[in-house]
């Protein structure tokens, strides 16, 4: 069974992809170039997004276990005011990156805090924090790669542990499912799957074989089965590609009512 990414690892691939971020706004023609998988946010905005986020986690990580965000840390971000000069930018998300990462390794990975995730199969820690914030950073990157025209897939490692995060941290409920008892299936390219079960008692997330040429798949096990490689799972479960980009057996259909529910409590 693969393990997930250890802490040190996160630590690392936050740093990195806040480098790869930061060296698209510095190659961009302009800041207000629009980012069209962010509808109506400029460059300039998902800057001050990203590196207002790495603030307010950092703050979170800081504060320890809590019921509630820290409210200095709610009202800083709410009156976040960033440098409008590009260079001066770009030093302010470095410097909030390092605020995010000097929070993270002073906590260490089973410190308790504060998240939005409580109900899920997520724990509520800095490690389950910095496994979130490589994902927030990746896609932000793929973002702000798109708005300059030449996106890129999100590194393997990464995505990997990124479909599983997806899914243990925003899919995972007690919430009960409002349709007929079903299960999806997430195949990556590179060997992983995972299965999505949902019914009366909610959504809960299990890691499954992947399918060989051997043993094939079984049809009748899930309503609906996404395959593609670990990248494109990881953008259609952000919402950033469309599931016509992958691979579906079994009844498409069903992604649409996943994708619409809203579980009443997370």
């Amino acid at each position: 069974m693969e393990k997930n990414l250890e802490f040190p690892d996160l630590l690392r691939l936050i740093d990195e992809r806040s480098t790869a971020f930061r060296a698209v706004v510095a190659a961009a023609p302009g800041l207000d170039a629009q980012v069209p998988t962010c509808p109506g946010w400029t460059l300039f905005d998902l800057v001050k997004h990203l590196g207002g986020g790495d603030r307010f986690w950092a703050a979170i990580v800081g504060a320890g276990s809590a019921d509630a965000p820290p409210a200095e840390a709610v009202a800083a971000r709410a009156a976040l005011e960033v440098p409008q000069e590009r260079e001066a930018l770009l030093a302010w998300l470095d410097a909030s990156t390092q605020l995010l990462l000097g929070a993270l390794r002073a906590a260490g990975p089973e410190s308790g805090c504060w998240t939005w995730w409580p109900a899920s199969q997520s724990p509520q820690t800095a490690g389950g924090t910095a496994r979130h914030r490589v994902q927030e950073t990746a896609v932000h990157t793929y973002d702000a790669q798109f708005a300059g025209g030449s996106p890129q897939p999100l590194p393997v490692e990464l995505a990997l542990d990124g479909v599983e995060e997806f899914l243990f941290t925003v899919c995972a409920t007690p919430s009960a499912w409002p349709h007929k008892p079903t299960a999806f299936d997430f195949h990556a390219a590179e060997g992983r799957s995972w299965r999505l079960t949902v019914d009366g008692d909610g959504a809960r997330i299990t890691r499954i074989p992947a399918p060989t040429a051997a043993t094939g798949e079984d049809s009748d096990a899930a309503g609906a089965s996404v395959h593609g490689t670990a990248s494109e799972l990881v953008l259609y479960l952000y919402d950033r590609i469309q599931a016509d980009s992958l691979h579906v057996d079994g009844d498409a259909g069903l992604l649409d009512l996943l994708r619409a529910w809203e579980p009443e409590e997370k």
